[in-house]
């Protein structure tokens, strides 16, 4: 007995590209050489690249353009990248969003989700593991081989409250029950690895 196997499942990164019936992809990137750089790689591995520089751009874009993929920054100068999301997701659900920022925090990952993109990365991002998280078909990934210590899990938590309370310092202090000083002294902090 044969199956049929899909493009998303078969072969190599190229070959599953050249496989797919709509190669088009929206790069949205504010910095200018990140853009270019990782649209040549993109469209080298097969994609149909289309950039835009800001949201206002790519919100003109899609008034006529239905990218199959997109590969867009969270925060840019003009706006959030979560909005492009959304106005990808009015005009075709089937597409592969995945989202870069160079703010890794697990909140931002969830908005970026509940907005509809299938994956989250952090810059600099490689082209292949943008590939791979364009065309990944809901495997489980392997466990991480180093976890997340536990000051990092409650600097994440911290930052997923901050991010629900719209950045709001004195509602998200409230609602972690600790003084807003407190608060405003963690926020400003790195991240703890």
């Amino acid at each position: 007995m044969t199956t049929a196997t899909s493009p998303l499942n078969s072969g190599n990164m190229e070959d599953r590209i050249a496989g797919l019936p709509d190669r088009s992809l929206l790069l949205l990137d504010d910095d200018q050489a990140l853009r270019t750089r990782l649209g040549r790689a993109l469209e080298s591995r097969g994609f149909q690249v289309t950039t835009a520089g800001s949201v206002g751009e790519a919100t003109e874009l899609l008034r006529t353009y239905q990218p199959a993929f997109a590969v867009l920054d969270m925060r840019l100068e003009d706006g959030n990248g979560l909005k492009v999301v959304e106005a990808i997701r009015e005009r075709r659900d089937d597409a592969r969003i995945v989202m870069l920022t160079g703010y890794g925090a697990i909140a931002t990952a969830v908005a970026a989700v509940k907005a509809g993109a299938v994956d989250y990365l952090s810059k600099p991002a490689d082209a292949d593991d943008v590939v791979k998280a364009l065309l990944a078909t809901g495997d489980s990934p392997e466990p991480p081989e180093n976890p997340m210590s536990a000051d990092r899990v409650r600097w994440e938590h911290i930052q997923r409250v901050y991010e629900l309370c719209d950045h709001n310092v004195s509602e998200t202090a409230r609602r972690l029950g600790m003084h807003r000083r407190t608060l405003q002294r963690i926020l400003a902090k790195r991240a703890p690895r």
